[in-house]
């Protein structure tokens, strides 16, 4: 592969990993590693394009038939594609479709642009991470066996132990911190062969464990503002991005994450 590449265009397509929640600005809209990744991208070449279509919530199904032809139609330098992980986080989650789906994103992305990156996602350390570890390594041995027969690069964020660190998560224990998607951001940047600003994958420094009432607090706080309403919108069939439109659906110049 190139090192040092000038890229001209990125679309990213995905799902609120990839629209940046939690990585909130001033004004209550969402930065993100995408937008970071656009913006140092931007600095180096005039007239660099950007597009985002990554909606919050959305399954692989979803991905696939409201974005995958859009991002193709696009005919980008780069495409990022991150999906599944919400499927995988369902009970009644049906992995042979979801291959499928997946499957289906990469044959169709993979022939129109010039390079499709592709993610092995991170996870927080905890329960949740315990509990669905079988399906997101299924999930990702799949994205590594996709990658070899398209072509792809692949960004192994969940074999980096220094995401994983709860402190890399906002409360929510869903979504990354600004410091999470800047990381993400620099190794998309690296894994596009473009040179290193930093190891994105330098652990935390150490720091006083939370006492236990903290995190009991901590705890009550997460099942009362995030679990139970993702268990309710699980319930009822709704999902967090419903009617959302995406955060940048066409291809324009981009001048920065902070300049819009």
């Amino acid at each position: 592969m190139e090192m040092n590449a000038t890229y001209t265009s990125l679309v990213a397509v995905g799902d609120s990993f990839t629209e940046g929640m939690s990585d909130l600005r001033p004004d209550g809209s969402y930065r993100g590693w995408a937008d970071v990744l656009a913006g140092r991208l931007a600095a180096r070449t005039p007239g660099f394009r950007y597009a985002n279509l990554a909606v919050r919530g959305k399954l692989i199904g979803q991905i696939v038939d409201e974005q995958v032809d859009a991002a193709a139609a696009m005919k980008a330098d780069v495409v990022t594609l991150v999906g599944g992980l919400n499927d995988a986080l369902r009970p009644n989650c049906d992995m042979d479709r979801v291959r499928d789906r997946l499957g289906e994103a990469v044959e169709r992305l993979a022939p129109s642009c010039g390079r499709l990156v592709l993610m092995r996602s991170p996870g927080r350390n905890g329960p949740v991470l315990d509990r669905f570890r079988p399906r997101m390594e299924e999930l990702f041995a799949y994205v590594d066996e996709l990658a070899a027969r398209h072509g792809a690069l692949v960004v192994d964020l969940y074999g980096a132990p220094a995401l994983a660190d709860p402190r890399m998560w906002d409360v929510d224990r869903l979504h990354l911190t600004a410091e999470g998607h800047r990381r993400v951001a620099e190794a998309v940047w690296q894994t596009l062969g473009l040179p290193a600003e930093e190891d994105w994958r330098t652990p935390l420094a150490p720091g006083p464990r939370p006492r236990w009432a903290s995190r009991r607090l901590a705890d009550a706080r997460f099942a009362k503002e995030h679990l139970g309403p993702w268990i309710g919108r699980r319930l009822t069939g709704r999902s967090s991005g419903d009617g959302l439109p995406p955060k940048r659906p066409e291809l324009l110049p981009y001048a920065g994450p902070d300049a819009g």
